[in-house]
């Protein structure tokens, strides 16, 4: 085996999906090949990416294919991976060792930095910790964006016990996938996130709910685990502290923290009335601490390099770095890190390359099935917490996906209202009837049948729908709809019965 090339090749899910696979297999008996599996550099329109050593860094080949070893063994045609023009003009920190580490090779990430931030807890006080946290005003990476030292202080304030941390790994926005990535690549990340909340809360016990689409996920995130307790690292000042996978059902809602947190005691997955929130009263009514995986890994750098650091990045009120992901009609589709402020068109023509070849844009949008969606105008939107509130919509979990000229916006509007109307917990009656009366009356446009007076029906019900749900679900779901109305009305209007 001395004799053999090293050859590093992406294990990730959408790799695989991408065919590397295909190369593993075809290359498992050459006694002149090392292959070893890394986590994903998240440039997904390379892949199946190859990579070797040489003595300036990493060269990379892209699109491989099983014939193409020869060349890559002679070590012509490859690119320098700090050259990649997708890669070099990001700034990553939380996703800086992807592609670099193998996922379960706990001493890598060590030797990468990774556990200093949990020894920095350590070395701090409780309130410290939390200190750090509001310094670095890191705000949550999910749908909420609420201050995460706000509810690491009320969760530590709170009576009750036992206290506990919970992933929410229930990553279900269409073009979402960061989650996925950090769990079959850097699970060590997030569980260090994990302990460090634990150790600023008193939590003695920790979940990670990982959805059901998710299999390759859970199966290395629970390999993780055991590494992670065989050396000893899954201690709270004396005291063991288990972390357990729980995979869902399938359920789009139990991504909502007290849908979850029902599903997690083993009832049906339902939105809970708020107050009291998780912090207070979660887990079998006991304080939690209920965050996505992205957030928890963002964590460990916050403690190991401070939390001015982490506020120097980003807007005034964006503060740090944030994953995109990219995805539809796109040239180069893949995951992005960069610092909030960047706008919408920026990201997508610097990284994402322009549209695909034959497509021309129409819309994108941004959050997920519930994000609004917004015409060429509102490229140049910055993205950042503040400035998407201000236009009415969400960044969400950081997924951006494209539609071209092809789509058509009616069926697209009836698509995301259909998605509601089969996702729905059922709990309120905004979110469980209106979702139905939406689709109902895009349908009857869509054949022909609708009227001025449904558009305007449908305003009506979107508002109610926005201020009476329980849970983002049912009022977020009006805005893809309305916003399609808004910039797409002559689509809309074509099809009402004359």
């Amino acid at each position: 085996m001395s004799s053999a090339t090293r050859l590093y090749l992406s294990n990730d899910t959408s790799a695989r999906a991408a065919g590397a696979g295909l190369l593993a297999d075809a290359w498992a008996d050459r006694p002149d090949v090392q292959l070893i599996r890394l986590s994903s550099r998240g440039a997904f329109f390379l892949e199946p990416m190859v990579e070797r050593d040489s003595p300036d860094g990493r060269l990379a080949w892209c699109n491989v294919q099983p014939e193409d070893l020869p060349s890559i063994l002679a070590g012509t045609g490859g690119t320098p991976v700090r050259s990649i023009p997708f890669l070099a003009n990001q700034t990553r920190f939380t996703f800086a060792d992807f592609g670099e580490t193998e996922p379960l090779a706990l001493d890598e990430y060590q030797a990468r930095g990774g556990l200093k931030g949990l020894e920095q807890a350590f070395r701090l006080t409780p309130d410290a910790i939390v200190e750090e946290l509001r310094v670095s005003q890191l705000r949550g990476r999910g749908g909420a964006a609420f201050p995460v030292w706000n509810k690491w202080k009320v969760a530590q304030q709170a009576k009750g016990r036992p206290k506990s941390v919970v992933a929410n790994a229930d990553e279900g926005d269409a073009g979402t996938y960061c989650d996925r990535m950090i769990l079959e690549g850097d699970p060590f990340r997030l569980l260090e996130g994990m302990l460090i909340c634990a150790r600023a809360i008193g939590a003695s016990r920790g979940y990670v709910y990982c959805r059901q689409e998710y299999p390759a996920a859970a199966v290395t995130l629970r390999a993780a685990i055991q590494k992670a307790d065989e050396a000893e690292l899954l201690d709270i000042d004396g005291e063991p502290f288990p972390i357990e996978v729980v995979e869902g059902a399938g359920s789009y809602v139990c991504g909502e923290e007290t849908a979850l947190l029902e599903s997690l005691e083993g009832k049906r997955g339902v939105v809970r009335a708020r107050p009291p929130y998780p912090a207070q009263a979660g887990l079998y009514g006991q304080p939690t601490i209920v965050s996505n995986v992205l957030t928890f890994a963002t964590i460990p750098q916050i403690l190991s390099r401070g939390g001015a650091w982490h506020a120097s990045l980003g807007t005034e009120q964006s503060r740090g770095t944030i994953a995109l992901q990219l995805g539809g009609r796109v040239k180069h589709p893949g995951l992005v890190e960069v610092p909030f402020g960047l706008s919408l068109r920026q990201v997508l023509e610097q990284f994402g390359g322009g549209m695909a070849p034959g497509s021309r844009f129409k819309a994108v949008q941004v959050g997920g099935p519930l994000g609004s969606l917004f015409p060429a105008a509102g490229l140049e939107l910055p993205i950042c917490y503040d400035a998407f509130a201000k236009a009415g919509a969400v960044l969400g979990h950081g997924g951006i996906v494209v539609y071209d000229h092809e789509t058509d916006m009616v069926d697209l509007a009836r698509h995301f209202m259909a998605f509601t109307a089969d996702e729905s917990c059922g709990k309120c009656t905004p979110c469980r009837i209106g979702s139905v009366r939406g689709r109902e009356i895009l349908e009857r446009i869509q054949a022909g049948g609708g009227t001025l007076e449904d558009l305007a029906l449908l305003d009506d019900l979107g508002e109610t729908m926005k201020l009476a749900s329980l849970c983002a679900l049912g009022g977020r779901a009006p805005y893809p709809v309305l916003t399609a109305i808004e910039h797409f009305p002559v689509e809309f209007r074509s099809k009402l019965r004359t």
